[in-house]
This record gives structure tokens, sequence and C-alpha cells, in this order.
């Protein structure tokens, strides 16, 4: 009667028999994938793990894409990648033209938001189809809006959502409600705990009785905006529409402003000013009235880009005016 021990031997073996066969047709549907022709003599291993390197990496590459294409059924924000130079670990293939990236230091570059590999001279070619992955997204605040959205899954930011759902189940009736500040170290409490928990951050009633801490977490988040919430690119439109004197034109040209704002700033907008809407409507007990929010978001929510200062002092009271006209007209605007 054979031993426990010879059986365990016999096991072993059985089972690196069972890998080798495995290996061996591995490496004949990927010489068949590549169009080698092999002879009786096959190459050794050595030959092989560059190869399978190679075809797992198209392989990734492949699975993106069917991903993206997948994604692309349900609608989102355009988003152009945020592409980083990036030193590789082992053997890394371009996954915009599947050509080697040679190099021992900063072979390529990589999308902080969605992770893809690229040459940097490929970088200018890939299009703005970039699908932020939660994995790459570190913190809420200080994030760029589509990329938080479209990592989230979400039509706005999620701490827009839950601060304006907080603020207006308790404090539209606050006396300065926007206008008063709440203690700075708590509504940078309330940041970090956005930017570690996300969702599940509590900012009610009981974790922060001053809703005055809300609004200034809510005005930080968007201050802290890298691209304010009405873009860069729409900017001009918006100073433009401000100056012009004829109701009918006016609300024209911000319908055109409007228009050249990618979907989710146009969708946060929207919400944030039907939000002031309610709020002035409550100026019986608040004190807000539409010119004073619009003092306080015009410079939270329009940045001057790149221009000089005398300018951008002159362009401070048409942002006044494009967030006045914007609250007043919210039901006819979006």
């Amino acid at each position: 009667m054979p031993s426990r021990e010879s059986y365990e031997v016999h096991k072993e073996e059985k089972s690196l028999v069972q890998k080798a066969k495995r290996e061996a047709n591995q490496e004949d549907i990927l010489a068949a994938a590549l169009g080698m022709r092999m002879g009786p003599q096959k190459p050794p291993a050595t030959f092989w793990q560059p190869l399978k390197l190679f075809a797992y990496s198209q392989l990734t590459s492949l699975v993106r894409r069917a991903t993206l294409k997948e994604n692309d059924r349900t609608p989102k924000s355009e988003k152009v990648h945020n592409f980083k130079v990036h030193t590789f670990r082992g053997p890394h293939w371009c996954e915009h033209c599947a050509s080697f990236m040679w190099g021992l230091m900063a072979q390529g570059v990589k999308c902080a938001d969605c992770g893809l590999n690229v040459h940097k001279q490929c970088s200018s070619l890939v299009p703005n189809d970039c699908k932020p992955d939660l994995r790459h997204i570190r913190k809420i605040y200080s994030c760029d809006l589509t990329t938080l959205v479209n990592a989230y899954n979400t039509a706005r930011p999620m701490v827009v959502d839950m601060c304006i759902r907080e603020i207006e189940s308790r404090g539209l009736k606050s006396e300065g409600l926007y206008r008063i500040s709440g203690f700075s170290d708590s509504v940078e409490e309330v940041k970090m705990a956005f930017d570690k928990d996300g969702e599940k951050t509590d900012i009610s009633g009981n974790a922060y009785e001053d809703i005055n801490i809300i609004t200034g977490a809510l005005k930080l988040y968007l201050r802290d905006l890298p691209v304010p919430v009405i873009s860069y690119n729409a900017y001009p439109g918006f100073i433009e529409a401000a100056k012009l004197t004829d109701p009918e034109k006016k609300l024209e040209a911000f319908r055109e402003a409007l228009a050249l704002l990618p979907p989710s700033h146009n969708e946060t907008l929207k919400y944030l000013m039907a939000h002031l809407k309610r709020v002035t409507q409550n100026e019986k007990y608040n004190l807000m009235n539409a010119e004073n929010l619009a003092i306080i978001f015009g410079p939270t929510l329009m940045r001057a880009p790149n221009l000089d200062a005398i300018t951008a002092l002159n362009d401070i009271r048409y942002q006044r005016q494009v967030v006045e006209v914007l609250i007043k007209n919210e039901d006819v605007l979006f």
C-alpha cells in the first residue's frame, strides 16, 4: 500500500504536469495570435515571458476600451485626461498606439484621474474620453468638478448636493445666510471630513449646530475648484452679456454663454441658482436678496482667466451682475 508521502509526491507531480500543459496551450494560442509558426523545438521559457507581458498589456488595453465604449452608452461630461510624466516599472506598452514604451525613467505619461498610460507624443492624440476611477481620486475639495462627478457617476458634486440639502432643511430663515461666516476651524474640519469620508460625512445639526459652518464649507468648496463653476472659456460671454442693456438681448446672450459651460458645470450652476432663488424667497427672515447674494457668489463662481489686474478689478461689478441675473431669471434661463 503506497505511503501518504508517496501519494503527496504523485499528486504534486500530476499538478505540475497539468500546469505545464496549460502553459503549453497558452503559448500555442499566443503564437497563433501573433502569427508565429512554431517548429518541433519550442523556444525556452525566457522567450515567452516578454511576449506574455505584451499580450497582457494589450488585453488590458482592449478591456479598458471596451469598458469605455460600454460607458459611452450613458451620457457623461466630456473630460480631458490629466496626464503627468510617469516612470513605469517593468515593460509597458502605450494604450493608444500599442507600441513599446522605451527607457528606464519617464517612459511616458499616466492620467492621474483614470490611469491611462500612453507615450508623451501620443497624449495629444488621445480623445477627451477620460473616465475617472475612484482609486485615483484622493480628495473631494480642489478636485476638478467634471472629474469628481464622472468618478462618482453623479449629476453634481456631493458637497453641493449635501450642503444645500442641509441648509434648506434648517437654515433658509437664518439671518445673514451666506453673509455671516462660520468658525474657520469648523469649516476646515468639514472640508477634511469630506476629503476623508466623502458622502458618508455627517454635516447634520447634531454634528454642526451653526448653519454658517455648512454655508462656509460650500463656499470654500466652490472657491477651491481648479476650474470655477463658470468656466474660463465661458467667462467672456457672461461678462459681455452683463454689459447689455436691452432685456431680451441680455437674456439671449446669457443663454448663449450657458451653452458654453461643460455639462457638469451647467447642472451645478442650475442647482445652485435654484437654491439661491429659494433663499431670496425667505428674505424677510434672512435679509438676503439677489443683490446681496450676488456680491458674495460673484467672485466665488467666476474668476477672470489670465487677465491683467486692472481688467480683473473692472470685471468685479459685472461678476456681481452676472450672478444677480442668473438668480432672478433662474426659471427662464435653465
